[in-house]
């Protein structure tokens, strides 16, 4: 197909050239000179389900309004060809990005992720169902910073998950076994494909790479076991969540609920302006918290809000924007280091009031004190009533070694300790009977899940020394800034 004439643009160049379309770089005449992607098809050589597919395409994309998907501008006929303006998107696609660098590291795979999350997330609010994601329909934008944004919507369709079809849609490598297989299928198909572009971002390869549509088809009916390849290392919470996502059976495959929950995107904490909102709320307790002498409830404060900020900085781009919140996040980052001394100083000082002996004495010495509360009467006492019970007993223990790490400011340990201990104490309580020992089981159990959340806080804020890496590829700068 040659350049289109087109009265309103310039035409510059061709980017892509799909199943029934080209795409070409175009300049908007006169305003700004704003760049954009034109996608142009020949509607004469189309069948009745590809203009079905278009037409969808538009209707949708009239609708679908997005940070992380990709917007359209416009869309008009002329001379038998169909003209569909987009958002041009001058970062290439993720399946370039992942070429030029083989593999993604775990954090840069995270934040990819989480974009893609959230875009997948508001089309389920639309009851939406892309049905072809894949890493060349993920495109990026370099301004302000590196954002993935979900383009091409042609085989995209308003599904729910107790809605099925069976119509072959997608593409082989990336499509769910119950498409490829024939079997009903619902909008699940789509936490699939993300399962694979993560598998793709992590190892420079699809899990089932094939040479043919049969050797594929061969390894999914077979149900072949999806294994992460040799020599490589990923977090337990990426591998949950991969292994979760790439489930043969969709009533094993992870949920969208749960899909969005899932601690390895932490969603939740997202550079989002509702998240914004919400961190100043909690700063704003804090200082409350703080200015009222409640120092104990101002230091979990500080540690949530800053898990709300620390992304907020890294996605930052303004340069006198990102100073300025870098100052505030230190000085929380500061203020929240001070409180928690101050609450060891505190708890320390009643303990030795309390209770002056020597065993005591050792055990505040050795940093389990103040915030860390397990030298506390009440917990004295859950020990000694755990004693006949030994997973609980073990789980103690356990929390104790998180909070001595804590302590010693070594938080990644502190967080692994305190988190393999709420999941062995969360489980016991749920079966302990009524009584004094569940109680002050509960007690505990909420003290640890406090402990443990300011630890993400804590954790966190390591990413603020963190000083970007140079790129050889201007698009790679910003993307964990």
């Amino acid at each position: 197909m040659s350049l289109p004439t087109l009265n309103d643009y310039v035409i510059l160049e061709k980017i892509g050239t799909g199943s029934y379309a080209t795409v070409h770089r175009a300049v908007k005449k006169g305003g700004n000179r704003e760049v954009v992607a034109i996608k142009c098809v020949d509607s004469t050589t189309l069948s009745k389900s590809a203009i079905d597919n278009l037409l969808t395409e538009i209707n949708l994309l009239k609708i679908l309004k997005h940070e992380n998907i990709v917007s359209m501008k416009d869309f008009f006929w002329h001379e038998g060809r169909i003209y569909i303006v987009m958002e041009y998107c001058d970062g290439g696609d993720l399946s370039s990005f992942i070429k030029r660098k083989s593999q993604l590291p775990e954090t840069v795979c995270r934040k990819f992720l989480q974009q893609l999350a959230l875009a997948l997330r508001y089309l389920r609010s639309h009851n939406v169902c892309h049905m072809d994601l894949k890493p060349q329909n993920l495109l990026l934008t370099r301004k302000p910073v590196l954002t993935l944004k979900v383009g091409d919507f042609g085989f995209a369709q308003y599904l729910s998950t107790s809605e099925s079809k069976f119509a072959i849609r997608g593409s082989p490598l990336y499509m769910a076994p119950e498409i490829l297989l024939r079997h009903e299928y619902d909008a699940r198909v789509d936490l699939w494909s993300v399962g694979v572009i993560m598998y793709e971002c992590l190892f420079g390869k699809a899990p089932y790479s094939s040479s043919s549509l049969e050797e594929l088809a061969e390894k999914i009916k077979s149900c072949k076991p999806i294994e992460i390849p040799k020599g490589c290392y990923v977090s337990p919470e990426c591998k949950n969540l991969l292994m979760s996502l790439l489930k043969h059976d969709p009533n094993e495959r992870l949920s969208f609920d749960d899909f969005f929950a899932h601690e390895f995107l932490d969603l939740a904490y997202a550079p989002i302006e509702e998240n914004n909102e919400k961190a100043i709320t909690l700063i704003q307790s804090a200082v409350k918290a703080d200015t009222e002498g409640n120092i104990q409830e101002a230091f979990h404060l500080y540690c949530e809000a800053l898990r709300y900020f620390i992304p907020q900085l890294t996605n930052e781009a303004d340069h006198n924007k990102k100073k300025h919140l870098r100052m505030r996040v230190n000085e929380y980052i500061n203020r929240a280091e001070k409180l928690k001394l101050m609450c060891m100083e505190s708890s320390s000082l009643t303990e030795s009031n309390s209770q002056n002996n020597d065993k005591l004495r050792q055990l505040c010495s050795t940093g389990r004190r103040g915030i860390l509360q397990s030298t506390s009467l009440p917990y004295q006492e859950l020990r000694i009533l755990s004693k006949s019970t030994t997973d609980m007993a073990s789980a103690l223990e356990m929390g104790e070694v998180g909070e001595q790490y804590l302590a010693e400011r070594n938080y990644d340990l502190a967080l692994e300790k305190l988190k393999a201990c709420l999941g062995m104490l969360v489980p016991l309580i749920n079966k302990e009977p009524p009584g004094r020992r569940r109680e002050l089981l509960n007690q505990q159990i909420q003290i640890w899940m406090k402990q443990a959340e300011s630890t993400k806080g804590l954790l966190a804020t390591k990413a603020v020394n963190d000083s970007p890496r140079e790129s050889k590829h201007p698009q790679d700068q910003c993307l964990l800034q």
